[in-house]
């Protein structure tokens, strides 16, 4: 056994030993810090806040299966607000100041984006949990939430094959996340013969809440004889009275069926649901697959949040699978020091929810199932289409031309967000 492994292991015994030796309360050396990011305010807190609560939930069942390295885990919660610039600020104060050893945060890419320089800048390590645009692969990131290609390309080829739709409205609210993946949808689309006048763009900003307009426009657009779907990717609390102006406008998931990709569970609790069923979400989680580790799961959150109805969605899904790959990753690599834990997380896999296990991949992506759900009336989905087995996230479109001939693979020695596989040369940063 080498000096530095002996070093290691002594050290690991000396905090084993610690932790065990102060009954009457943790000193701050005693704990690794994990951060929380989420909006628990302004237009984001409908979904954020929960992701919030899922995170604390995690740390305290790990606690109680001992912690991490024989420390607890500490929970250091801040609020950026839904302001943008804010998000910056306070990763800023959670690596900076309070020393987390990861950070598990952010919903929009706009947050995102606004940290990357950050985390980049301090070599902190962030889980992000959304369903994103992709074109993006950064160092101290994780993207444990969708890629285009485990979302919206299946969600579009679904409807496409199964539905038989014909034209395309493509509704997202007005920032980086849905216009980008419209942008690569309007592509794959008049890749497969869609002219560009069955094709309809609407863009509206955070909170919008005057839909009349947009749904007449789309109802009027539904009527030219051809088989007619909404793609929406409008996030955020703007999606509450969305859904009613369709109810309120008679429009039908048999007429113009919606497929949305940042509507969960979460959001219809706040819903009459009666009018949204047979509309459509594409997500890879649902609170309804049959599973025992999803039983566990539910029953496991329920308890924690003292609320029997309380439901479960996606994004929780996928910072349960990021916080356990961080844990498994920190105990592989015998550290929670961020170049430890990335050079430990590739490769990693933890047991899914919908059966199976999920990968963090060298892009820094994971692997998942990508499910099509029904709205029922109860506020569930019932998964009417599966893939047949687990999708890598691919970091970088093949429907753009700037990004088709790119890759990301973090390991040595390519170590490169964004390899150019034409070039052969990498192209900076990776985002």
């Amino acid at each position: 056994m080498t000096a530095a492994v002996l070093k290691t292991t002594a050290g690991l015994a000396l905090a084993a030993l610690l932790a065990t030796a102060t009954p009457q309360g943790l000193r701050a050396e005693d704990t690794i810090k994990i951060g929380i990011l989420h909006s628990l305010s302004g237009t984001m807190a409908i979904s954020e806040t929960t992701l919030k609560d899922a995170v604390l939930m995690l740390i305290e069942e790990q606690n109680r299966k001992g912690g991490v390295l024989g420390k607890k885990l500490e929970a250091v919660v801040v609020d950026p607000a839904s302001d943008w610039p804010l998000f910056a600020e306070k990763a800023r104060e959670l690596i900076e100041v309070e020393k987390v050893a990861a950070v598990f945060g952010c919903w929009t890419s706009v947050s995102r984006k606004s940290v990357l320089p950050v985390f980049e800048e301090l070599n902190g390590l962030l889980f992000y949990p959304l369903q994103y645009e992709g074109e993006e692969s950064q160092r101290n990131v994780f993207y444990t939430g969708a890629a285009p290609n485990q979302q919206a390309i299946p969600a579009v080829e679904y409807l496409m094959q199964e539905e038989g739709v014909e034209r395309w409205v493509l509704a997202g609210t007005d920032y980086v996340y849905p216009r980008t993946t419209n942008k690569i949808l309007e592509t794959y689309l008049k890749s497969k013969g869609v002219a560009a006048e069955d094709i309809m763009i609407s863009y509206t900003p955070f909170g919008h809440s005057d839909w009349q307009t947009i749904v007449a426009d789309i109802k009027a657009f539904g009527s030219a004889g051809k088989k007619t779907a909404v793609v929406s990717t409008i996030n955020g609390d703007a999606n509450v009275p969305f859904y009613k102006e369709l109810g309120n406008a008679g429009i039908k998931a048999e007429d113009i069926p919606v497929i949305a990709f940042s509507v969960g569970e979460e959001e219809l609790a706040g819903l009459d649901t009666g009018p949204l069923v047979g509309h459509l979400a594409a997500w890879n989680y649902f609170q309804s697959v049959d599973t025992e580790e999803n039983a566990a799961f539910v029953d496991t959150w329920r308890a924690f949040t003292g609320d029997g109805e309380r439901v479960t969605n996606d994004p929780m899904e996928a910072h349960y699978l990021g916080f356990n790959m961080w844990v498994k990753a920190v105990e592989k690599a015998g550290s929670t020091d961020p170049d430890a834990v990335i050079d430990a997380i590739v490769g990693v896999t933890v047991p899914n929810l919908s059966g199976g296990y999920s990968a963090m991949m060298p892009n820094h992506h994971i692997t998942k199932p990508v499910l099509i759900g029904e709205i029922q009336d109860d506020g569930q989905f019932e998964t009417v289409w599966e893939t047949p087995g687990l999708v890598v996230g691919d970091a970088w479109s093949d429907y753009l031309d700037g990004s088709k001939d790119l890759i990301a693979d973090w390991r040595p020695p390519m170590a490169c967000g964004n390899f150019n596989t034409a070039t052969g040369k990498c192209g900076g940063s990776g985002s």
